[in-house]
């Protein structure tokens, strides 16, 4: 499936029939503008000017996203996450930030946003965050996740290239 490329926001009218027909798509996105909010995993940005290398990369990752199946984790009401075909279940604060992951599959979530899915009433310190985004790695790669550290803008959840545990 090719990827799309879309200027932001001077085509803004065009990205939502291409997330309606779930097209994989990287926006180019301005120098001095915001880039919109990712729906899902299929969705990049590159913000202007680029370098050639950074655009084919993401391109390259949009690809590799759409030809993989679309598959995603999901959280049912039991507090299960499950993948493909395997599971893992989770604690009341692994499963907030795990929600937030899933939500964004593929994409970044800021670490704020995290720590206030997960705590509330008010932001854990930042060594508890990493306390439990560390158990949350743990329990989570015998599915085939990985939880990415992303140098000054937070986590992404990804799946990695084998299972290492076969629960049905």
């Amino acid at each position: 499936m090719d990827v799309v490329l879309v200027r932001w926001p001077e085509e803004e009218h065009r990205l939502d029939e291409l997330r309606e027909t779930g097209s994989p798509r990287l926006l180019l996105v301005g120098p001095q503008v915001s880039p919109p909010e990712a729906v899902d995993c299929l969705e990049d940005w590159v913000r202007l000017p680029a370098d050639d290398r950074d655009v084919r990369a993401r391109v390259a990752t949009l690809e590799a996203r759409a030809s993989n199946g679309h598959a995603q984790p999901a959280i049912d009401g039991d507090g299960l996450l499950r993948f493909r075909k395997h599971w893992t279940a989770l604690s009341p604060v692994e499963r907030s930030l795990a929600g937030g992951l899933v939500e964004r599959f593929g994409a970044v979530v800021g670490r704020d946003a995290l720590a206030k899915r997960a705590w509330p009433k008010g932001a854990p310190t930042r060594n508890a965050l990493d306390v439990h985004v560390l158990r949350l790695r743990r329990r989570i790669a015998p599915l085939g996740l990985e939880v990415r550290t992303v140098r000054s803008r937070g986590y992404l959840l990804q799946a990695t290239a084998q299972v290492t545990l076969d629960r049905a």
